[in-house]
Protein backbone atom coordinates (compact mmCIF):
# COMPACT_ATOMS: atom_id res chain seq x y z
CA UNK A 1 0.00 0.00 0.00
CA UNK A 2 1.57 3.26 -1.07
CA UNK A 3 -1.10 5.67 0.13
CA UNK A 4 -1.34 6.40 3.84
CA UNK A 5 -3.94 8.23 5.88
CA UNK A 6 -1.34 9.62 8.24
CA UNK A 7 0.85 12.46 7.10
CA UNK A 8 4.59 12.24 7.68
CA UNK A 9 4.32 15.00 10.31
CA UNK A 10 1.67 13.06 12.25
CA UNK A 11 3.68 9.87 12.00
CA UNK A 12 6.79 11.67 13.30
CA UNK A 13 4.86 12.53 16.49
CA UNK A 14 3.54 8.98 16.89
CA UNK A 15 6.61 6.93 16.06
CA UNK A 16 8.54 7.44 19.34
CA UNK A 17 5.46 6.35 21.35
CA UNK A 18 4.98 3.03 19.53
CA UNK A 19 5.96 -0.31 21.02
CA UNK A 20 8.34 -2.64 19.23
CA UNK A 21 11.03 -0.18 18.18
CA UNK A 22 14.54 -1.53 17.66
CA UNK A 23 15.59 0.15 20.93
CA UNK A 24 12.87 -1.67 22.90
CA UNK A 25 13.61 -4.97 24.62
CA UNK A 26 11.72 -8.07 23.52
CA UNK A 27 9.94 -8.55 20.24
CA UNK A 28 9.78 -5.78 17.72
CA UNK A 29 7.03 -4.98 15.25
CA UNK A 30 7.85 -5.15 11.56
CA UNK A 31 6.12 -1.95 10.51
CA UNK A 32 4.43 0.17 13.16
CA UNK A 33 3.11 2.68 10.64
CA UNK A 34 1.36 -0.04 8.64
CA UNK A 35 -0.12 -1.36 11.89
CA UNK A 36 -1.47 2.09 12.84
CA UNK A 37 -2.89 2.42 9.32
CA UNK A 38 -4.62 -0.96 9.79
CA UNK A 39 -6.21 0.21 13.05
CA UNK A 40 -7.34 3.44 11.37
CA UNK A 41 -8.81 1.40 8.50
CA UNK A 42 -10.85 -0.64 10.99
CA UNK A 43 -12.02 2.52 12.77
CA UNK A 44 -12.87 4.32 9.52
CA UNK A 45 -14.81 1.45 7.92
CA UNK A 46 -16.34 -0.03 11.09
CA UNK A 47 -15.52 -3.45 9.64
CA UNK A 48 -14.93 -6.57 11.69
CA UNK A 49 -11.30 -7.57 12.15
CA UNK A 50 -11.75 -10.56 9.84
CA UNK A 51 -12.39 -8.18 6.92
CA UNK A 52 -9.02 -6.46 7.28
CA UNK A 53 -7.30 -6.40 3.86
CA UNK A 54 -4.39 -8.81 3.58
CA UNK A 55 -1.82 -6.09 2.77
CA UNK A 56 -2.09 -5.03 6.44
CA UNK A 57 -1.17 -8.52 7.59
CA UNK A 58 -3.13 -11.43 9.04
CA UNK A 59 -6.18 -10.04 10.82
CA UNK A 60 -5.65 -12.07 14.00
CA UNK A 61 -2.04 -10.91 14.37
CA UNK A 62 -3.09 -7.30 13.90
CA UNK A 63 -5.91 -7.70 16.41
CA UNK A 64 -3.61 -9.33 18.98
CA UNK A 65 -1.15 -6.49 18.62
CA UNK A 66 -3.98 -3.96 18.91
CA UNK A 67 -5.16 -5.64 22.11
CA UNK A 68 -1.64 -5.55 23.59
CA UNK A 69 -1.26 -1.86 22.75
CA UNK A 70 -4.65 -1.05 24.28
CA UNK A 71 -3.69 -2.78 27.53
CA UNK A 72 -0.38 -0.89 27.58
CA UNK A 73 -2.11 2.47 27.02
CA UNK A 74 -0.17 3.21 23.84
CA UNK A 75 -3.16 4.57 21.93
CA UNK A 76 -4.00 6.96 24.77
CA UNK A 77 -0.46 8.37 24.65
CA UNK A 78 -0.59 8.62 20.85
CA UNK A 79 -3.94 10.40 20.98
CA UNK A 80 -2.62 12.90 23.51
CA UNK A 81 0.46 13.54 21.36
CA UNK A 82 -1.46 14.28 18.16
CA UNK A 83 -4.57 15.95 19.59
CA UNK A 84 -2.83 19.30 20.05
CA UNK A 85 -2.91 19.79 16.26
CA UNK A 86 -6.49 19.07 15.29
CA UNK A 87 -7.17 18.66 11.58
CA UNK A 88 -10.43 20.50 10.90
CA UNK A 89 -10.41 19.74 7.17
CA UNK A 90 -13.42 17.44 7.36
CA UNK A 91 -15.35 19.21 10.11
CA UNK A 92 -18.81 20.10 8.91
CA UNK A 93 -22.20 20.88 10.33
CA UNK A 94 -25.37 19.50 8.81
CA UNK A 95 -28.99 18.90 9.74
CA UNK A 96 -28.20 15.77 11.69
CA UNK A 97 -26.23 17.81 14.19
CA UNK A 98 -27.91 21.22 14.29
CA UNK A 99 -31.58 21.42 15.17
CA UNK A 100 -33.93 24.20 14.13
CA UNK A 101 -35.09 26.57 16.84
CA UNK A 102 -38.63 25.72 17.90
CA UNK A 103 -40.00 28.95 16.39
CA UNK A 104 -38.68 27.93 12.98
CA UNK A 105 -40.37 24.53 12.94
CA UNK A 106 -43.79 25.77 11.77
CA UNK A 107 -45.70 24.61 14.83
CA UNK A 108 -49.51 24.22 14.89
CA UNK A 109 -50.16 23.35 11.28
CA UNK A 110 -48.02 25.92 9.53
CA UNK A 111 -49.07 29.26 8.07
CA UNK A 112 -52.75 30.18 7.80
CA UNK A 113 -54.27 30.49 4.35
CA UNK A 114 -56.67 33.45 4.15
CA UNK A 115 -59.19 34.21 1.50
CA UNK A 116 -58.63 37.44 -0.31
CA UNK A 117 -61.13 40.22 0.45
CA UNK A 118 -61.44 40.92 -3.28
CA UNK A 119 -62.90 37.50 -4.09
Amino acid sequence: MDRFILTDAQWAKMEPLCLGKKTDRGRSGKDNRLFIEAVLWIARTSSPWRDLPTYFGHWNSVYSRYSDWMKAGVFQRIFEAVSDDADMEYAMIDGTVVRVHRHGQGAKGGPEIRRSDAV
